[in-house]
């Protein structure tokens, strides 16, 4: 004879999951940050933790909400209809209730919206796996489910974590490297965030128009200096993707060599803001037809 089912029991288990759940894509995100170009400016580590603490109180009570909304009549449910058709419970039925029970506010939300069908339909699938998951796992009766839950999903995103890092770290991950531009890829329009422009020609010209000029020591949050002109180019490989260098030279204008970064599909030129090791950036990026 089976236990009875106790629900006051799947509530926590089910939104630890969803918890564990927003945890392990957090650890992703994080992870597929380091494969992409560096922002213009440092990160605010203390900033950024206290919004992860904040989001995550926020996570809880979104994952209790939605547990007891969906989850737990999705599993009752399930329970019905196995017994009444299969003449057992059976763990299928739980994903296809979920399913049936998300479906009504995702398509009311989407048509008052005029969401698009395919994005809707890739939100709701995530739905239905991510409540479905926290379903299956909360569904068993055997005690000590939660403690076993929180072990285990612990060790999930630590290891995730820790495995993304060593990845990176060897070189199995892709991080960020700036692309290799060459000499044929910086003929062509660069511009700033302000719409200042440095137009480069395959002869070696160049003409610049209101390019900021951040010399050692600047402050990163005050306007800085523009200047203006023509000039010469050239480009200098060094000895690596990270030591490439375009080198700018226009009567009047003092800057040191541009760095490289941004990707491929769009290339960036930099400079280094205040001293040789400072988080911030000052870019132009290339003008491409996607632009």
């Amino acid at each position: 004879m089976h236990q009875k089912r106790s629900y006051g029991r799947m509530l926590p288990v089910s939104a630890l999951v969803g918890c564990l759940e927003v945890a392990l894509a957090v650890v992703v995100i994080l992870l597929h940050v380091r494969t992409q170009p560096p922002p213009d400016g440092p990160v605010d580590h203390t900033a950024l933790a206290a919004g992860l603490f904040s989001f995550g109180a926020i996570v809880v009570v979104i994952a209790f909400l939605l547990s007891l909304v969906f989850v737990l009549p999705a599993v009752a449910l399930a329970d019905q209809l196995g017994r009444r058709i299969g003449g057992r419970e059976a763990w299928w039925w739980v994903p296809l209730t979920v399913a049936a029970l998300v479906a009504p506010p995702i398509w009311a939300f989407a048509s008052y919206n005029h969401v698009e069908t395919r994005s809707v339909l890739v939100f709701w699938a995530t739905a239905v796996a991510s409540l479905s998951t926290g379903a299956l796992i909360a569904r068993p009766r055997h005690p000590g489910l939660g403690r076993q839950v929180a072990l285990w999903g612990t060790a999930v995103v630590a290891g995730t974590g820790l495995l993304g890092a060593l990845g990176l770290t060897a070189g199995l991950l892709p991080a960020y490297e700036p692309p290799a531009i060459g000499p044929a890829t910086v003929p062509g329009t660069w511009v700033d965030h302000t719409g200042a422009t440095m137009v480069f020609t395959p002869d070696g010209r160049v003409t610049v128009s209101s390019v900021g000029e951040h010399g050692p020591g600047a402050d990163p949050h005050r306007m800085p200096p523009q200047c203006s002109g023509s000039g010469t180019w050239s480009y200098e490989p060094g000895r690596g993707v990270r030591s490439q260098k375009v080198r700018v030279q226009v009567a009047g204008c003092s800057w040191p060599a541009w760095s490289v970064g941004g990707t491929e599909g769009e290339p960036r030129i930099h400079q280094r803001v205040g001293h040789p090791d400072s988080e911030y950036l000052y870019q132009l990026r290339k003008v491409t037809g996607r632009s």
